[in-house]
This record gives structure tokens, sequence and C-alpha cells, in this order.
């Protein structure tokens, strides 16, 4: 009786719940890998590697891919069994689903098609635009986010009216992009995004009304260390589009539904400097037929200069934590005006 009495309230409360859920999606993303892994060796799901990367990748072409979906069926179950359903956190659901599903279309054409390009960048774009229009709808009629962009930690704010599609659509396309361009070493993506998520638990947890954000940002980010018991160097399975462009997807929704769109270039510090050295890697290759870095991604340039996958993998993620704590720090700073629950 007494321990019945005091287990019950802490369950039933949030930290309990977050807990919880976040424990079992590590231990199904732990408990469920080697069955899964198997099965995607048994169905030829190797991934291809582009014949212009670093010459000791060549030796991971048919090591298992499309593994995204392990992070997204250990991440689903908890977080649909124990969450209340608000508006604000299926938001986020819908949007990491969608994003993934056009990531599952890509792996799915490289796989069948024997061949390192799957969709065409066009076709990303529309399905990422419509999947943009749809997070838009949903948050500003269901949610109810308003139109406003927060430019924390200062008390200033951006209505962006009509335009706030517009806006919407650069988040989701420039972070799943982002995250995508960053998976190209065994661990790196999946511990980048646990990192961030790690900050959006305590974004929501010292925010009133964001229960389920919290809970849902702990399960994806415990099901992505998870993953890592497998992903982390040297790799069994690859993540694949369909886990980057979900969790993707799922920090740029995050970050809508919390307005902290703005912070999330911070937060996702990591994922910014990555996509920025391929955009001035092209722009100076074009405009002065030079190169800034041996090769981009970053990450590549560092590989090409001796640094190993692990050492890599290790301080890009202390980057990332470094980014995530300023973020957070921020994001604090900017709300003390609000009460914590």
């Amino acid at each position: 009786m007494i321990a019945t009495t005091f287990i019950h309230p802490y369950i039933t409360s949030v930290a309990g719940k977050v807990l919880i859920s976040s424990s079992s999606a590590f231990l199904l993303a732990v408990f469920l890998g080697p069955k899964f892994i198997d099965a995607l060796r048994d169905r030829s799901f190797g991934a291809n590697i582009r014949e212009e990367g670093p010459e000791g990748h060549k030796h991971k072409a048919g090591t298992p891919t499309m593994g995204g979906l392990l992070i997204l069926i250990a991440f689903s179950i908890p977080f649909l069994a124990l969450s209340t359903h608000s508006a604000a956190s299926m938001g986020v659901f819908y949007t990491t689903i969608a994003c993934g599903v056009v990531g599952f279309a890509d792996d799915y054409i490289k796989i069948f098609r024997k061949r390192s390009l799957g969709l065409s960048g066009r076709m990303k774009m529309l399905a990422l635009l419509a999947i943009s229009i749809g997070l838009w709808a949903y948050a500003t009629q269901v949610a109810h986010i308003p139109t406003s962009v927060s430019l924390r930690p200062i008390d200033a704010h951006i209505d962006l009216g009509p335009f706030f599609v517009v806006f919407i659509f650069f988040v989701v396309a420039g972070t799943t992009n982002a995250v995508n361009l960053t998976d190209g070493l065994d661990g790196l993506a999946a511990g980048c995004v646990a990192i961030a998520m790690l900050a959006y638990i305590g974004i929501t947890f010292i925010t009133f009304g964001y229960h389920d954000l919290e809970l849902e940002a702990g399960c994806i980010g415990a099901a992505c260390i998870g993953f890592l018991w497998f992903n982390s160097f040297p790799a069994s399975v690859f993540m694949g589009d369909v886990g980057a462009l979900a969790l993707g997807g799922a920090l740029a929704s995050m970050a809508i539904m919390t307005d902290t769109s703005i912070l999330l270039i911070i937060i996702g510090g990591i994922f910014v400097i990555e996509a920025l050295s391929v955009l001035i890697q092209v722009f100076t290759f074009q405009r002065f037929h030079r190169r800034v870095f041996k090769m981009a991604p970053i990450h590549h340039h560092f590989e090409f200069e001796g640094w190993s996958e692990t050492k890599i993998m290790l301080r890009f993620w202390i980057v990332a934590a470094a980014c995530g704590a300023i973020g957070f720090t921020l994001y604090e700073i900017g709300i003390k005006g609000i009460a914590p629950h």
C-alpha cells in the first residue's frame, strides 16, 4: 500500500510520464534493433555509397539502411500511448511522419534502382512545400499558434501574417536538408538530434502548457540514443533519408510549436554549420572556381584532414551540446516572466 501510494502520483505526473515514455522509446529501439536490422539485411536494403565520397566510405556499401524506421517506431509507440494527444504535439507527430514518408520514398528509389540518388531535388521541395502548408494550416487553425515570430532572448515579435506559411516552409526545408547533410558519418546526425531534443525537453519543461511536447521530445531523443547502439562507428545500420528527413521535420515542427524557430539556429547550430559549409563551397566554386573545404559538408573536410570518424563525431557532439545549452539559456532568459510548471 505504501509503495503504491508513493509510485502512483509520480507515474501520473509529467516528469514520471516523460521518464517512462523516454525509457520505453530507448528500450524499444535497443531490443527491436537486432531483428529489425536482420530484416533489412534479408531484404537487401543496403546503402549505395556516392562515388565522389571519401575513399574510406566505400567499404560501407551494402550496410543496411532505412534504419530511421526503427526510430519512428520506437518513438511513436510510447508517445501515442502516454501523451494526451494535444494539438501542438500531434502537429509535431504528423510532420515527423510526413517527412519520414518523403524520406522513405527517396530511400526506396535508391535501393531498388541501385543508385546513390533518389527523388529529384524538385520533387523533394514540392513534397516539403506540401508538408509545410499542412503544418501551417494545422498550427494556425487547430493548435492556434500565432503567426508572429519571437526574437528571443529580447522581448520582440514580428507578425508575419500571411507570410507565416513561407516562413514555415523555410524552417522545414532548411532543417530537414541540414539534418540530411549531417547524416554522413556513423552516429553523427542521430547524436546531434538527441542533444537538440534534450534542449527542447528543458524548454518545454520550464514553459507552462507544453507537457505533451516535453514527453514527445524525450521520446524522439531517447529513440535516437537507442538507435546509436547500432549506428555508432562502425555502423551496423544507417538511418537513411527516412530517418534524416523525419528527424529534421521533428526539429522544425517542434520549433514552430514552441515559437523557437529563430532560436533553432542556435539550438541546432551543428546543422547550420553543416549546411553553411555546403553553401559556401558551392558559391565559391561557382563564383571563383576555388574550394574553401577539401570536401563538403564540413565533416568530410575533417576526414580529409586525417581525423577519424570517431573523433569527428565526438567533437561535433561537443559543439552540438554547447549550442543546445546556449539556446536553452537564451530561451530561459527570454521567458522570465512566465511561470514554470
